[in-house]
């Protein structure tokens, strides 16, 4: 008689495993994992979100998929897993920015809107009748001539990072980071990198009409969506470059076939 592993330890948000496990944060957490790959990369001038939007049908308007979102002049926030729960939490963060401008008169630091996002997400993980987000964050910006960049987690933890992944391609994300990042990259060489990181989840299907890209450059402090044609010139970049790495191998092959045929003949 096979029973269940969980024992009803899953019913209430409230209820630990006798492990110590909470497995609706749990759930949550393999939301996020179903969900579309966002990366982020910081660079010493700036910092860039992209988002591969996965687009299911030909007759969906890739246009309406947002999954990129500006916070505040100098902040935005990409998101992977329940979109509905993320546009929630990015209007929380969006208020969360006026309200400290109104108070203090100045812009909200990203690691203060950070942990206050993660603040409010984590009551969701504690008290009874509500669920947690199925949704994680990537917010990142530009604060006191520094590019940050942080990722919230459905329990409420908070992390920076120099370049991360979330969604669905995390692990081959952060295999790309970990091989090809370096500290002092900038902000275009970032845009690539973080291209390539796409690339390698997409398995071929690698389309700029699908891709949404965000930047806050470190001199300006504004946050910005590329266009379509910047997004597409970059794309073509990656392809570019995935072309003429598999050239070589081609052309070696070819010499040797044809070195066996000219032995022959001599």
């Amino acid at each position: 008689m096979q029973m269940a592993p969980q024992m009803g330890y899953d019913r209430a948000i409230t209820v630990f495993s006798p492990d110590g496990r909470l497995f609706q944060v749990e759930y949550a957490r393999e939301a996020v994992k179903r969900g579309t790959t966002a990366v982020g990369v910081k660079a010493v001038d700036g910092v860039v979100l992209l988002v591969d939007k996965r687009v299911t049908s030909k007759l969906l308007v890739a246009e309406s998929i947002e999954k990129i979102f500006q916070i505040d002049d100098h902040m935005g926030a990409a998101t992977s897993g329940l979109v509905a729960d993320a546009r929630a939490l990015v209007d929380r963060a969006r208020v969360e920015a006026q309200v400290n401008k109104v108070s203090y008169d100045e812009p909200i630091g990203v690691e203060v809107l950070s942990k206050k996002i993660c603040d409010f997400k984590q009551t969701y993980t504690q008290y009874g009748g509500v669920r947690p987000f199925g949704t994680a964050l990537l917010i990142s910006g530009v604060e006191d001539s520094e590019a940050r960049l942080f990722e919230t987690d459905p329990s409420g933890a908070l992390l920076e990072y120099t370049a991360t992944g979330i969604g669905a391609g995390r692990a081959e994300v952060m295999e790309v980071f970990e091989e090809k990042y370096y500290d002092d990259i900038k902000l275009d060489d970032a845009i690539i990198l973080g291209l390539e990181a796409l690339h390698n989840t997409t398995e071929g299907r690698f389309d700029a009409s699908t891709i949404e890209v965000g930047v806050v450059e470190l001199e300006s402090k504004q946050f910005k969506k590329l266009e379509p044609q910047e997004v597409a010139d970059y794309v073509q970049k990656v392809l570019d470059a995935h072309s003429d790495d598999d050239d070589p191998d081609e052309k070696s092959q070819d010499e040797d076939v044809e070195s066996p045929n000219e032995d022959t003949e001599e």
